[in-house]
């Protein structure tokens, strides 16, 4: 069964399941503008408008086409100017969770680290102990 938890766009209380993050009529609303944004992407001279256009003729909250975006409601392959801001940097991107520059950036870094650890661990193989004995025993 579902847990009880406030919706995120009105506040209400609801039964969260795992298919929505809304309530009903919040869900319902997304619903019908999600109709308007597929109505108008559909349109053969709007498959290549940007969010900034969707946004401007539709009305719809740019946070909502990036959503449908993400779940691969709206197809970047149908309809190229679309895309959704990368988790890192915010750079448009059209798949995954982070754009290339930010991926190549923490490669770059996991690598930096990889060759911290190995210069440690040499060191410490490197380092000899050495004991005295007492002499005046």
């Amino acid at each position: 069964m579902g847990d009880l938890t406030n919706c995120s766009a009105c506040g209400t209380l609801y039964i969260k399941n795992a298919v929505r993050e809304v309530c009903n009529n919040c869900y319902k609303e997304e619903e019908m503008k999600f109709d308007t944004v597929y109505t108008f992407m559909r349109k053969r001279e709007n498959r290549a408008a940007t969010i900034e256009t969707v946004v401007t003729h539709t009305g719809v909250s740019e946070e909502l086409i990036h959503k449908w975006v993400r779940k691969k409601r709206l197809h970047s392959a149908q309809f190229p100017g679309l895309g959704y801001p990368c988790d890192k940097c915010g750079t448009i991107i059209r798949e995954g969770k982070l754009c290339s520059t930010c991926i190549g950036s923490i490669r770059t870094d996991l690598a930096h680290v990889a060759k911290e650890e190995e210069y440690q661990a040499k060191l410490k193989a490197n380092q000899k102990t050495y004991y005295t004995t007492d002499r005046n025993k």
